[in-house]
């Protein structure tokens, strides 16, 4: 018999019962009517308990569908009799781990019981199931655990030494200072310790990538609000707001999103905030000390030789930053600036100290001391502070007869211009050359259009064998794009093809189009006949609907080495008839139109003004995946953010699970209904720019602007989910605060009427089998020019965020897809279902209203209209109730991810063609041939429907045409002569009518319509 294991480790910041402001809690579980309670904490708010309740399992298999219901209770007498609700939470049992390993802490935030219950706090807990035999559990030390996974990475530098390889810390460790990586308080420090000292209880977080919830906030400060995720709605829904609003499956919480409330300038209001910080309010304010240093001069000579090899050493504790150093040069300029973060400063003297390149051992030459204290501070929109000279010093504070250098050294902020460029002290063991690759950067598409190639027909030309008809066809080439004509419908010196060609062109329009003129001379052979090059910058554009330019000839030219010679003696006479353009009013997509970012078009005179201006702050990271744990370090993570053309790359941290960038970045927006997408991703080029490693994806979210309010500020922190072969991967959180302002409400309003896409989509639509090359090539042509950037944007991070492998064939993909039309379809259902139970009088008294209404609605047929929009006005504002909260993200319910079948996970991931094995590809084909007969099923259902509307009036059966023409006649009649209120009453009361006069035999003209012919007799 398989046994169940409850770990209820602690709660947090439960709610007081006891009216003296305390509560003395103990746990309940409750599993398939197995009833266990841990042990009373008294007077406690914040117990742990650290114990173990374990349930058997009768049925394995069915425990999927149950679930496991904890409830946290007041013991108000020490004995449970009497006790007080404190929460509870109910996990499903599809979401408990088989086996201790795969098991891990998460902290579930406590519901009501009912709609006056007064709940918070959040209990952690650890659940899994395993065979027989738990008596013989031995107990696993999570402080020594912890501490073997230490020293695997416990000899790299200090301003790491916190962090663990699979993100553990035990809280009781800390040493009251606050880290860089976390948001610790030394109130909770104190706190915990006192606690530890009371009772000898061993405790610990997780905080890996196993979907684990976050670590334990203080109570006095907490910056995660977690929200509720099983709660249950104030009061129970309606059967008619089932119909009202479509009702979507719930994912697991580790899923959600989260509400947070950071201490933001754009959340405190104008007497809360920071009003130096106003122009930078979407982030968290972090504080820097710059130092720049610009140039020296007349720098005395140390060595013998009579050469210097200055270079400048920046030191302030224990970090130390290094110039590079300039050959032979006295008066050396360096110009580059240095940031520390303030909050680990570890001295209050900054020592910048010039020394001299040598073999053995560098010579010092002199040095500059400033005092912490006494350094200025900048605010922005300041100007940059002007350096001054100072005099270089011995070591024993003498000043030196020669040798001054130039320095600036401020307060600031990452507000600050110089912030961007500078060498960060969390990056001070690389070298200046693999420091540019870490820096935030912002890149910009390439502005693409569409050249048109009409490729019409050639003349007089020569085959290498004067006996043989030519059989030709053109192969034209734009950089990396190639594409061929069909062969010539006859074989001739003067061919025609009439057909068009499009390819992607980008600006500045310095490459060439080559147009080629092959023979199949046989055996799978081609020769060239004749060339001709193109420039594309002579090419002329067209702005929307324009006249198509005029067809010009342009003479060939023979390839490789008899060309020069040949244009020479001007002989060679064949020619070719091409129209050419550039197409400036189309969009050029290289996304998806579902969530396409950008919707312009390519010429900047036919795009309209902006709208409104998006903010995002990419505040930080939580519970990152440990990329480089077999390397002994942790995550160098950097995010991407792409909207429009206008790509970002923040900077990247080193060596850490908790990255905090606080970059603020804004876009302009020209249409609402569109898509910013935002990617986090795991830098395998920090040491070598030239590692052929691919940045691995820790996952992306998208945004829908339209969704978004105007003016508000959403501060949400989201999963960061990735699917692979073998399954979905949660790699940690991601922190974000987002703003939409609109600045034309005019505009933006119009835009929901205007077409999605430019003019030209639509007047001179592009074929749809050209679409989809057409985009994977503008995608390649995107990705190209970044990674030609410094630090460049590598293909696979271009890629993700474009969602290449979009058109992918994947029975997931497809199975949610199917989801979502049945989900649709369920709305309509249930009013069928309402219209079914007024009918059938479940409810007598709306079934009477509903008469009421229909006779109103027959006797002044004019308020049918105003009725059927007031209903909608009233529906929408009904809704308005129960609108969403939180932007949208990455639903993983929704997408069939959860619980997804390797196999189709390891399809949908297989190459084009497939490398595997065939009885793994004939066991897919036979899958998929079982998919394809059940919609080749659906579809001939719907064939046969059509077919017998059309069989009314086919006299394919005579009978049937008869009785129909014979009943068409006599309602013509009856409908001639009746007023149409009274016929549309009759119906109204016979189809309302009551269950007692009803029948459970289908209706007559249903058996009627079912007996008509169809053409499937008549199928092999």
């Amino acid at each position: 018999m398989a046994k169940l294991v409850v770990e209820v480790l602690e709660a947090s910041d439960l709610m007081p019962k006891d009216g003296n402001g305390s509560a003395s809690p103990f746990v309940e579980v409750e599993v398939q009517d197995q009833r266990r309670r841990t042990s009373t904490k008294s007077k406690d708010l914040n117990p742990c308990w650290d114990e173990k309740l374990v349930f058997d399992i009768k049925n394995p298999r069915d425990f999927h569908g149950e679930a496991v219901e904890v409830f946290v209770y007041s013991d108000k007498n020490k004995h449970g009799h009497h006790k007080s609700f404190l929460g509870k939470v109910r996990i499903s049992g599809s979401s408990v781990p088989v086996s201790e390993q795969e098991a891990v802490v998460q902290r579930y935030p406590l519901d009501k019981r009912g709609l006056f219950s007064h709940v918070k706090g959040d209990i952690a807990l650890k659940i899994y199931a395993v065979d027989a035999g738990v008596d013989g559990f031995h107990h696993i030390d999570p402080l020594e655990e912890v501490s073997e996974r230490v020293d695997v990475v416990g000899n790299r530098h200090h301003n790491h030494r916190y962090e663990t390889t699979e993100g553990i810390i035990p809280p009781g460790d800390f040493d009251g200072s606050r880290i860089d990586d976390e948001y610790l308080y030394q109130e909770s420090y104190e706190r915990n310790k006192k606690k530890k000292k009371e009772k000898n209880v061993r405790r610990f977080y997780s905080l890996g990538t196993g979907g684990g919830g976050p670590p334990r906030p203080p109570v006095g400060k907490p910056f995660f609000e977690e929200s509720r995720f099983d709660f249950a709605q104030a009061a129970p829904v309606s059967s008619t707001t089932t119909v009202m609003q479509m009702q979507f499956p719930e994912q697991k919480s580790e899923y959600r999103v989260v509400e947070t409330k950071p201490p933001l300038a754009a959340r405190m209001g104008y007497w809360g905030r920071d009003k130096t910080a106003s122009t930078y309010d979407m982030v968290e304010q972090m504080n820097y000390l710059f130092v720049r240093v610009v140039k020296a001069r007349d720098l005395p000579v140390k060595d013998i030789t009579g050469s210097l090899d200055p270079y400048v050493v920046v030191k302030i504790g224990n970090y130390t930053g290094v110039t590079s150093y300039l050959e032979k040069n006295q008066d050396p300029v360096w110009d580059s600036v240095f940031a520390f973060s303030k909050e680990k400063l570890q001295s209050s003297l900054i020592e910048v100290i010039v020394k001299d390149k040598d073999v053995s051992m560098d010579d010092f030459v002199g040095r500059y001391v400033f005092d912490v204290s006494e350094v200025p501070v900048r605010v922005p929109p300041d100007s940059p502070l002007a350096p001054q000279w100072f005099r270089l010093e011995h070591r024993n504070g003498e000043i030196l007869k020669r040798g001054e250098i130039m320095l600036a050294v401020w307060m600031g902020t990452q507000a600050d211009e110089a912030f961007p460029e500078a060498w960060h002290s969390d990056a001070h063991g690389l070298s200046q050359q693999s420091l540019a690759s870490t820096r935030s950067k912002v890149y910009f598409s390439p502005n693409m259009y569409y050249l048109r190639a009409h490729i019409i027909s050639a003349q007089d030309l020569v085959a290498s064998d004067p006996g043989r008809q030519p059989d030709t066809f053109v192969n034209v080439r734009l950089g990396g794009q190639g594409r061929a004509t069909r062969g010539a419908p006859t074989k001739s010196t003067n061919p025609e093809w009439n057909e068009e060609l499009i390819f992607i062109a980008s600006e500045p329009f310095d490459e060439y189009i080559i147009f080629s003129v092959e023979d199949k001379v046989g055996g799978g052979k081609v020769e060239v006949i004749g060339r001709v090059i193109i420039p594309t910058r002579e090419i002329s554009q067209r702005l929307e609907i324009g006249k198509l330019p005029d067809a010009q000839w342009f003479a060939l030219h023979k390839p490789a080495m008899a060309e020069e010679l040949d244009m020479r003696r001007e002989k060679f006479a064949s020619r070719i008839l091409l129209r050419l353009c550039i197409d400036a009013g189309y969009h050029v997509l290289d996304e998806s139109t579902h969530f396409s970012s950008d919707l312009q078009p390519s010429s900047k005179i036919l795009r309209k003004p902006s709208i409104g201006i998006l903010e995002i702050g990419i505040l930080s990271a939580r519970n990152l995946l440990a990329a480089k744990a077999k390397e002994g370090k942790l995550t160098d993570a950097f995010c991407v953010a792409k909207y429009g053309n206008k790509w970002v790359r923040t900077r990247t941290l080193l060596d850490t699970l908790h990255p905090r960038w606080n970059e603020q970045y804004t876009w302009e927006v020209y249409d609402p209904c569109t898509v910013i997408t935002i990617a986090v991703f795991d830098d395998c080029h920090v040491n070598n720019k030239d590692d052929p490693k691919k940045d691995q994806k820790l996952g992306k979210i998208r945004i829908r602007i339209s969704t978004l309010e105007i003016d508000r500020v959403y501060t949400h922190s989201y999963p960061l989910l990735v699917l692979t072969p073998s399954g979905l991967k949660k790699n940690g959180e991601l922190h974000l605060a987002l703003r939409f302002t609109c600045t034309a409400w005019a505009n933006m309003l119009t835009q929901y009427g205007r077409p999605l896409l430019p003019k030209m989509h639509y007047v001179q639509p592009i074929a749809i089998r050209h679409i989809d090359w057409l985009r994977l090539n503008a995608m390649v042509l995107v990705a190209s020019k970044l990674s030609r950037a410094e630090p460049p944007l590598r293909s696979e991070v271009v890629e993700y965020l474009l969602d290449v492998d979009y058109q992918v064939w994947s029975l997931r993909r497809s199975k949610a897809n199917f989801h979502r039309i049945m989900m649709l379809l369920s709305a309509i259902s249930q009013i069928f279902k309402w219209m079914d139970g007024i009918c059938h009088w479940k409810n007598p008294v709306t079934t009477v209203l509903v008469h009421v209404l229909f006779m109103i609605l027959i006797c002044y047929p004019e308020l049918i209209l105003p009725t059927i929009f007031l209903y909608l006005f009233v529906i929408g504002l009904w809704n308005f109730r129960f609108r969403s909260r939180l932007p949208p993200h990455m639903d993983a319910r929704l997408s069939q991810a959860e619980d997804a079948n390797p196999d189709e996970l390891d399809e949908e991931y297989d190459t084009f063609p497939t490398t595997r094995d065939t009885d793994t590809v004939r066991r897919r084909y036979d899958r998929l041939r079982s998919i394809a007969g059940r919609v080749q099923t659906v579809v001939a259902d719907l064939a046969m429907q059509g077919e017998r509307v059309l069989s009314l009036l086919s006299w394919r059966d005579p009978r049937a045409t008869s009785i129909f023409i014979v009943f068409a006649l006599i309602w013509a009649v009856f409908l001639y002569v009746t007023p149409f209120q009274v016929v549309v009453l009759i119906f109204g009361l016979y189809y309302l009518r009551h269950p007692q006069f009803r029948t459970k035999l289908p209706p007559i003209p249903v058996n009627y319509f079912k007996r008509l012919t169809t053409r499937a007799d008549s199928l092999l």
